[in-house]
């Protein structure tokens, strides 16, 4: 009876412990994936917060399964390394081309990243991810501040103009741009009666859109140039 007993409390402290350090290597992994969402949500960007943390515990999560279900330390080995391609995908679905243009690198670059952090905390590595995220958010608003600062990081300024000859403003808009050497990235036009209006995006640093809207604004075929807001590339 007492060796029953005494197999049962073994049993219940072993289960104790596998459930304690699951939950420690999730709850770690959440915590460090919305650290890193919550600044990507701050600033706007397509993958923020709920998509950090999703990826950061997912990753974890299966880190953590590879490790309880597989039958020898090569096949958990082989389960994890799956994650890499699935994030891969999913980073490539952040990315997107136009024209001589990419953005969402940064976005794509994020998700892998976060991604290896909760693979470490689902391996129960605490310290290599609490400091993975440390260089992470250093990397994200330090750096981000250094490229603004120093005007490093190209933008996409949004510019609507009016007037009345819809051709002769497209014509307008491609010479300028051959001028200052630069690449549009779309066009909506809006036909109307006495004026129609331009709305194009424009990829350009600081100094060039100062230069461009100048421009724009010294045209005789435009009735009003308006800036509709900068985006900056990822």
């Amino acid at each position: 009876m007492n060796s029953i007993h005494s197999i049962i409390e073994l049993l219940r402290n072993e289960l104790g412990v596998v459930l304690s350090s699951t939950l420690a290597r999730l709850l770690l992994a959440t915590t460090l994936g919305g650290m890193i969402g919550l600044e990507r949500q701050l600033r706007h960007k397509p993958a923020g917060l709920r998509t950090n943390i999703f990826i950061c515990f997912g990753a974890a999560m299966f880190t953590v399964l590879s490790r309880q279900l597989a039958g020898t330390e090569s096949d958990s080995t082989r389960i994890a390394a799956q994650i890499i391609p699935g994030i891969g995908f999913i980073g490539a679905g952040s990315i997107l081309h136009a024209r001589a243009s990419v953005t969402g690198l940064t976005t794509a670059a994020t998700l892998f990243v976060v991604a290896s952090v909760g693979m470490a905390a689902g391996g129960g590595l605490y310290l290599t991810a609490c400091f993975a995220t440390v260089i992470i958010l250093i990397a994200l608003v330090l750096l981000g501040r250094m490229e603004a600062a120093f005007s490093l990081k190209p933008f996409i300024t949004t510019y609507e103009v009016t007037g009345r000859n819809v051709d002769g403003m497209l014509r307008e808009v491609n010479r300028l741009l051959d001028v200052e050497k630069l690449t549009i990235q779309s066009v909506h036009i809006a036909s109307g009666d006495p004026e129609s209006r331009i709305v194009f995006a424009v990829d350009c640093e600081r100094e060039q859109e100062s230069v461009f809207s100048i421009r724009l604004h010294e045209s005789s075929l435009f009735g009003s140039v308006k800036s509709l807001g900068v985006t900056e590339h990822e």
